[in-house]
């Protein structure tokens, strides 16, 4: 008789505080934590950081902020620090406290997966904005914070660039933090088996997520998360933490560490692999029927979202 299939294994939950070092030092239970991060990304395509009571009272207040901010509509606002509002524009309250809570832990995150590469956990810190952020520049990396309503017409959804659900996305940044009310965000696993992925939501739970950019300097041993949302009565946080333009993404450091490279994975300037990324999934989901509005727009040498309160624009 054939042995039944094993379960899979769970999906980590990982606390911030074992991941973050503390006045220059490592939690006691640091390198269990980076341990068990680093698996569940290999095997699960995702884990979740729990966040510090301070940090979840910042992200309960930006998810309350965008329910009342939208009013029930469909809509999304991606905020960059840095980018001063337009005439007329507002903005969702608690944004800026979010997107360096999201930040600090998107990097926490980022430098747990070098440690367990055998890197320096601050080597990939040259491909970062700088922080502070230095006044007059804005930041590479983004916070969109959208509110979906049950199911949007025409099988769309906010979350991300306005796809089909059903249809897989990817990221193209290093590392990607979502936080919401509801759950509604599926991943694919090393075994291609989808699974709901935030199935226990709140404001102190953050699915992570890693992308096109980290997958590229760590030369393939990092995969790429796929996933696809549901589409769910949520509000929502997704910050995506991105290399800044003039950054080379090269894979010198996993090279110096002893782990061998192919031959794809060769230097790029930054803002090339991101709009050669967005080409690449633009070609992908062209087939698909094009969503009512365009959102994609050229932004210090990117192509990205721009979302405005209460409507979606695209800027060339």
């Amino acid at each position: 008789m054939a042995c039944p299939p094993c379960p899979p294994s769970p999906l980590a939950r990982v606390r911030l505080d074992d991941v973050a070092p503390h006045d220059g030092a490592a939690a006691p239970g640091y390198a269990r934590a980076v341990g068990a991060l680093a698996a569940s990304l290999a095997r699960r395509g995702a884990a979740v950081l729990e966040l510090p009571a301070a940090d979840a009272a910042v992200v309960r207040c930006a998810l309350e902020s965008a329910r009342a901010f939208f009013r029930g509509r469909h809509a999304a606002y991606l905020y960059r620090a840095g980018r001063t509002l337009e005439d007329g524009e507002l903005s969702p309250a608690c944004m800026a406290d979010a997107f360096r809570c999201l930040g600090k832990a998107a990097r926490a995150a980022l430098s747990a997966i070098a440690r367990h590469l055998r890197l320096r956990t601050d080597v990939f810190n040259q491909l970062l904005d700088d922080t502070p952020l230095p006044v007059n520049e804005v930041s590479s990396s983004e916070l969109l914070v959208a509110y979906s309503h049950e199911q949007l017409q025409s099988g769309h959804t906010l979350m991300g660039y306005l796809s089909r659900s059903s249809m897989p996305q990817v990221d193209r940044g290093f590392v990607t933090l979502v936080a919401s009310d509801n759950p509604g965000i599926e991943v694919c696993d090393s075994n291609g088996h989808w699974y709901l992925a935030d199935g226990v939501s709140g404001p102190n739970n953050l699915l992570l997520l890693t992308g096109r950019a980290l997958s590229h300097v760590t030369a393939g041993l990092c995969p790429i998360s796929q996933y696809r949302v549901t589409n769910e009565n949520r509000a929502s946080l997704t910050f995506r933490l991105v290399p800044h333009a003039s950054a080379i993404l090269d894979c010198s450091p996993i090279l110096a560490a002893g782990h061998c490279i192919r031959q794809v994975y060769q230097p790029i300037p930054a803002s090339q692999f991101m709009d050669d990324s967005y080409a690449e999934e633009h070609a992908v989901s062209s087939h698909l029927e094009e969503p009512s509005v365009s959102i994609s727009s050229k932004q210090h040498g990117y192509c990205s979202m721009h979302v405005l309160h209460g409507q979606l624009s695209s800027d060339t």
